[in-house]
């Protein structure tokens, strides 16, 4: 049987640059062997510094029979098109989050992928740190009791105004891109009953993306999200599970890096209790996640569930906030 899966990886944005690239040569199971981008002259550079070849364009890479898997760190508005392309040519494909711009689309490329047998999966590396799972731990064993509310927030600060963040034609917004996480954090904690009773967000007068957003979404038990996130903020990511009996909190929740040693805190009653936590390198862990279950031809189902219902959720947000039919009208959605 093999061993390692030899990846591909299509366009040389920042993220994989600086975090999936070197995390696949960190993998014990991946063997990087391309790497493609529009500018030649960046994919050649790009190879030199990974040890890796360089191919002529996307299309090429697609091509090479020494690549099985596809890393695609494009923007969000060319997700959905370049992994229906990998999929077409035979190739697994790890893709950037958002897979897709409307929950529409990510069911169609589900289905092809399962269709291929073929493995698909949404790059939210931060489920693949060991932090949340000792949360979920604590959880268990009681440590807060009757869990009520969930909140979460994430916001990072205003980027350049030719960011490509400010583009709705590339899939902008702070929805797509920052507003994900704490919606794919509660559905982790929550379960799949989870459904959006309200939101928020707030437009940039000049660009026509959302640069905030607020959104409430409750279980059928009753249980309430909270969830505020954007671009126009002081940095802040983070989580908390309230319950009947205390509160747990994690900071650097969805960015720590690989050296970071992270603390969950516990109050209850006017204590607070503060466990350090071992430090974990959440994108070598999702690569080789990715990679091991293809390997070892795991089940594909709960992950495509994953994916689809974390896209109707993004789309019940935009909705009840009224931004679905601005970007309908405009052509960046499924009307």
């Amino acid at each position: 049987m093999r061993s390692v899966i030899r990846m591909g990886v299509l366009g040389c944005a920042s993220i994989a640059l600086r975090r999936v690239m070197p995390a696949m040569k960190e993998a014990g199971n991946i063997e990087l062997n391309a790497v493609a981008s529009r500018d030649p002259a960046k994919a050649r550079e790009v190879a030199r510094q990974f040890g890796c070849a360089a191919a002529d364009g996307y299309d090429d890479l697609l091509e090479r029979a020494d690549v099985d898997a596809v890393y695609i760190p494009l923007p969000a508005g060319l997700h959905a098109y370049w992994t229906s392309r990998a999929l077409a040519a035979g190739r697994h494909v790890l893709v950037e989050k958002p897979l897709t711009c409307d929950h529409d689309t990510a069911l169609a490329l589900v289905d092809q992928a399962r269709n291929a047998g073929l493995w698909l999966m949404e790059n939210f590396m931060f489920l693949h740190h060991s932090q949340h799972r000792k949360v979920s731990d604590l959880i268990a064993d009681g440590r807060i009791g009757d869990l009520h509310v969930f909140t979460a927030r994430f916001g990072i600060p205003p980027r350049d105004a030719a960011d490509i963040r400010y583009q709705p034609e590339l899939g902008g917004g702070a929805l797509l891109d920052v507003g994900v996480y704490p919606i794919r954090a509660a559905s982790h904690f929550l379960g799949a009953g989870l459904e959006v009773v309200g939101s928020v967000l707030r437009l940039h007068p000049a660009h026509g993306i959302d640069v905030a957003g607020h959104a409430l979404l409750c279980t059928p038990s009753g249980v309430t999200a909270e969830l505020s996130f954007g671009f126009e903020h002081a940095y802040r990511s983070c989580y908390s599970l309230w319950g009947d009996h205390a509160r747990l909190t994690l900071d650097r929740a969805f960015t720590p890096p690989p050296t970071s040693a992270p603390v969950v805190r516990i109050e209850s009653s006017g204590q607070t209790e503060e466990l350090s936590l071992p430090p974990d390198h959440q994108f070598k862990n999702i690569t080789e996640s990715f990679a091991r279950s293809i390997l070892q031809d795991a089940d594909y189902a709960p992950h495509a569930e994953a994916i689809t219902r974390q896209a109707a959720l993004v789309d019940q947000v935009r909705a009840k906030a009224g931004l679905d039919q601005v970007q309908a009208k405009a052509g960046l959605i499924s009307a």
